[in-house]
């Protein structure tokens, strides 16, 4: 029934998305339950295998685990393979376990379009704790920021990570940095990036509200620092909680989502005028060939919008 709902959400028929905003008001005072922590990281840090193994001390403190798995899509044929469960074998079969992979399609920031919606969905279905492991774009892996309470990077070590991401505005939003593959001949590697960067985090400005981000490794595959890791989650959890920052990050993040919602509301309107599309085209015949500055056709079709809003 879950999956029906998301894939109802999901949906762009004019039908489903009647139905869908109904079962959206229906389940909202059932929802915001659930601690919702985002997880990213380069391709190839290993997000799947951690989220497996660190699913597993989710489920050992007694705790209905949901995870949101948002795969790449193709910018030729628009699909996504969408092998989450495949890479999560054991946590896909663990009971009290819901995985569920979406495709990014056009959607930027490493999220798919009806994740916000897919994230209620399963609060009001009892899951205490949401993932959302997210495609890993690099500098566009931001919009999973503005929809969780706890956002985790992943980093590779040796790879450049450790810091180059210094220089990226994704590690400027995290709670902690978790350097993954800990383990055998990459141990020394590890505990070097850890180092370069505590001593980088320095050149960050801290969050107001008394948090501090915390840096570790971790091995997935020996199961090592996970438990560490979760305490972190539980120690963010309350202090937020305690310091108040949690209402209000929820509140702004929901005010960020009417705001979102209103702008698609007002491109699909716009996509149906006959004007308005018959100015676009021509506009952007006349950009594409030089005739017009890109700013200066903007200005036309905001004139466009402007008369299609009056009439």
């Amino acid at each position: 029934m879950l999956s029906q709902a998301i894939t109802l959400v999901e949906s762009s028929r004019p039908q489903d998305q009647a139905l869908a905003q109904q079962l959206l008001n229906d389940i909202m005072p059932k929802s915001g339950t659930a601690y919702r922590v985002g997880i990213t990281g380069v391709p190839g840090v290993g997000k799947s295998t951690f989220i497996e193994a660190f699913g597993q001390r989710v489920l050992a403190r007694g705790k209905r685990l949901a995870v949101l798995a948002i795969d790449p899509s193709s910018a030729k044929t628009k699909g996504s393979i969408l092998g989450d469960k495949t890479r999560m074998e054991q946590l896909a079969r663990a009971p009290g376990v819901f995985i569920r992979p979406s495709p990014a399609a056009h959607f930027l920031g490493g999220v798919a379009g009806a994740t916000r919606e897919a994230m209620l969905l399963c609060e009001a279905a009892g899951f205490e704790v949401i993932f959302i492991e997210t495609v890993g774009v690099g500098q566009s892996e931001t919009a999973v920021r503005g929809m969780v309470d706890f956002f985790l990077l992943l980093l590779l070590a040796g790879a450049g990570d450790e810091l180059q991401a210094i220089k990226k505005g994704v590690i400027e939003m995290a709670d902690a940095l978790v350097i993954t593959k800990a383990d055998g001949d990459n141990q020394a590697k590890a505990s070097q990036a850890k180092a370069d960067l505590m001593q980088a985090r320095q050149l960050l400005e801290a969050p107001g509200w008394g948090w501090s981000v915390p840096v570790l490794t971790c091995s997935a595959q020996e199961n090592i620092n996970l438990d560490e890791i979760w305490s972190v989650l539980q120690a963010h959890e309350k202090l937020s909680r305690e310091s108040g920052w949690f209402m209000r990050n929820r509140q702004q993040q929901n005010l960020q989502w009417m705001n979102e919602a209103f702008q698609a509301l007002v491109q699909q309107h716009l996509a149906h005028l006959p004007a308005f599309r018959q100015a676009n085209e021509e506009l952007r015949g006349q950009v594409q060939t030089g005739m017009l500055s890109p700013v200066s056709a903007a200005l036309k079709l905001w004139h466009v919008f402007q008369q299609a809003a009056q009439s």
